[in-house]
């Protein structure tokens, strides 16, 4: 385990080396820059700030500059919020970022896990088609279009939740759905394929043969392996949920990661897009990490060192 877990380290730190590299040339080369605005600044001006910033530096030094500061966790100041750094801004936005990702993530895989499990044990039966109908549309609505619906519809007509904002418990229900609904059709498709697959194997015979019930077959034994690929969707799905919640919470005025995000790239804020890209790289780079490890653990006959020769 610990050789394992060095070795996906040190993978982390090259893919996370190349990231920083390719986002930082990537807004090197983007056309205007971050003082352009309809008005245009004196050339003295513009040059005070750009010296200010160190924009005026080789484009060698300001890389190493910038290699440094992601390495003491400094990604500078942002160019557009006054008196504001990259790092206050990820320590106010995250948090509510973190909050609406995770009740996304519950919801997908509860509900998910649940309509695959029931769509596998009902199969070709009228709860398979329907729990299945329901997964397509999920796929096929992306999800800033789902929440223009559950806005109109449960907001505006029905006056069940908030339409927007970002100020109790039921503030965040709707962007949390919207959020899951994607997900949590893929999840409910991949259990019931899994399920599918394991209710057919020898060993759910034998345990049926003996006499044990529906129930504990279900949950003890045929869920433990149905729900392997669901725990590997787990990576792809935290990079889901946290890009898609960049759209969410624009839509539904939330005052997260995601919003700071997308104004930095009206803005052309630069530091603010690199110091969240490279925040979020992390995450998502861990997540996949923990992702591999509970893998393992689900399944103890998987060896995460990986066979000789691997």
């Amino acid at each position: 385990m610990t050789k394992y877990i060095g070795k996906r380290l040190l993978y982390m730190i090259i893919s996370l080396w190349l990231i920083v590299t390719a986002t930082f040339f990537l807004m090197r080369i983007a056309p205007g820059n971050p003082f352009a605005s309809e008005k245009k600044l004196p050339p003295e001006i513009e040059a005070n700030l750009q010296a200010h910033y160190g924009l005026d530096q080789p484009w060698y030094q300001q890389y190493f500059d910038y290699l440094i500061n992601v390495v003491t966790w400094d990604f500078g100041p942002s160019f557009k919020y006054k008196s504001q750094t990259v790092n206050d801004l990820i320590t106010e936005g995250f948090p509510v970022s973190f909050v609406l990702g995770f009740q996304a993530i519950l919801i997908a895989v509860a509900l998910g896990v649940l309509f695959g499990v029931i769509a596998a044990l009902r199969q070709n039966k009228w709860q398979d088609y329907s729990t299945m109908a329901v997964a397509v549309l999920g796929i096929s609505v992306p999800s800033f279009i789902m929440a223009t619906f559950l806005q109109y519809f449960l907001a505006i007509k029905l006056q069940i939740f908030p339409v927007a904002r970002w100020e109790s418990f039921m503030h965040t229900i709707l962007p949390a759905l919207a959020l899951a609904a994607g997900p949590m059709a893929y999840i409910a498709r991949l259990t019931r394929s899994s399920m599918i697959e394991v209710l057919a194997n020898d060993y759910i015979k034998t345990a049926k043969a003996k006499g044990l019930s529906g129930g504990v077959i279900t949950v003890k034994h045929a869920m433990r392996n149905a729900l392997l690929p669901v725990v590997t969707y787990l990576g792809p799905l935290t990079a889901g949920v946290l890009t898609g919640s960049f759209v969410i919470e624009k839509i539904f005025g939330i005052p997260g990661l995601g919003f700071h995000f997308v104004t930095s790239i009206t803005n052309r804020d630069y530091t603010v897009i690199m110091g969240v890209t490279v925040f979020y790289s992390i995450l998502l780079l861990l997540a996949i990490l923990l992702v591999d490890i509970a893998y393992g653990i689900i399944d103890p006959r998987i060896k995460l060192a990986g066979k000789k020769g691997e």
